[in-house]
């Protein structure tokens, strides 16, 4: 990464975090989209024969950008059990769904068949033009889709397996602590527990930040044999911008911090799935931190996945549909323990 571009991005990005989408066309319905991918081939440009960061391997990674002008702004991130499709949502209330390309190295190479769709509420009103346009999270479990909005602090239900991008809204209902959250730091993260785990089933919702800097954050679970509220522990200034459950149970935090004069940083860390329970006080290891000395972004979207027995952990960043100061960056690691 230049130093052109740190410089940039640390001077104006608090703009660019906090500025509103730009208007964009509604197009209805489902609208093939056109995706340019350059390749990522070094995770640390000034060291780039390392791989290793942390517990985590750098597989490889792309620059992405679309032909549509609804392509960006990706804050949740799914890919199937063989890792072949991606499903991702933006921030404004769109499915962008695609097959993963390889290299004849294995390499992430581009996203093909790519399509973008409108999110649909329970009417078939898209929910860009509806109170649920802030789309900040996504799961896929059991062939059932949920999605985090922020700011009116709600969990939407989609029967993906029958419909897919054409399934219409239904509201889960969520405890009312849920909706006292602060307007702009809700459901950031979301994910479903696991079969094996004691709590199987049941979702985990965990705000951005739901109190002051350094306090830690509150998260709901939500259905399931024991709902209830706990809390995850918050250093540096981290937010939480999502997570993703591992087979044993065990759960991923995908965490982002910003400083006015150094940019973005983001890190990983595991909570161990036996210490989720109501009235818990989550923390864990940290497997990976990262900053714009490595080819990170807007860090907001986390899926998990095997593959030969192999656990691969992909990120996918949010520009906030600003191609001039921030990329949408596909990253792809191995888990190594």
């Amino acid at each position: 990464m230049s130093l052109s571009r740190r410089s940039v991005l640390t001077g104006l990005s608090v703009a660019v975090l906090a500025a509103p989408v730009r208007a964009q066309s509604l197009e209805p319905g489902r609208v093939p989209v056109s995706i340019s991918a350059r390749p990522i081939a070094s995770f640390e440009p000034g060291n780039p024969t390392k791989t290793r960061f942390g517990q985590l391997i750098f597989r490889g990674g792309l620059q992405l950008s679309g032909s549509h002008p609804r392509f960006g702004g990706f804050s949740g991130l799914w890919r199937s059990p063989d890792g072949a499709r991606l499903v991702a949502i933006t921030d404004n209330g769109f499915w962008l769904t695609a097959r993963v390309a390889r290299s004849s190295q294995g390499k992430l190479a581009g996203l093909e068949e790519a399509e973008l769709a409108p999110i649909l509420g329970a009417s078939g009103k898209p929910l860009h033009r509806s109170r649920y346009f802030d789309t900040e999270s996504l799961a896929i479990a059991g062939g059932t889709a949920f999605i985090g909005v922020e700011r009116t602090h709600d969990i939407l239900r989609f029967d993906w397996a029958r419909h897919g991008v054409e399934a219409r809204a239904q509201l889960v209902p969520v405890p009312p602590a849920a909706k006292r959250l602060p307007s702009n730091r809700g459901f950031e993260a979301i994910g479903v527990l696991p079969a094996g785990h004691p709590l199987a089933g049941a979702l985990i919702a965990i705000s951005e930040r739901s109190g002051r800097e350094d306090e830690p954050t509150t998260g709901f679970i939500i259905g399931g044999r024991q709902p209830g509220t706990l809390q995850v522990l918050r250093r540096e200034g981290y937010d939480i911008t999502d997570l993703a459950f591992l087979p044993g149970g065990d759960m991923l935090l995908l965490e982002r911090w910003y400083k006015p004069l150094r940019g973005v940083g983001m890190r990983i860390r595991r909570i161990a799935g036996g210490t989720i329970r109501p009235g818990a006080k989550l923390d864990g290891e940290i497997l990976i931190e990262a900053d714009l000395g490595q080819e990170i972004d807007n860090m907001e979207g986390m899926a998990v996945h095997q593959e030969s027995g192999r656990t691969i952990v992909t990120l996918i960043s949010d520009d906030n549909f600003s191609t001039f100061l921030q990329r949408t960056v596909l990253l792809e690691f191995e888990l190594t323990q």
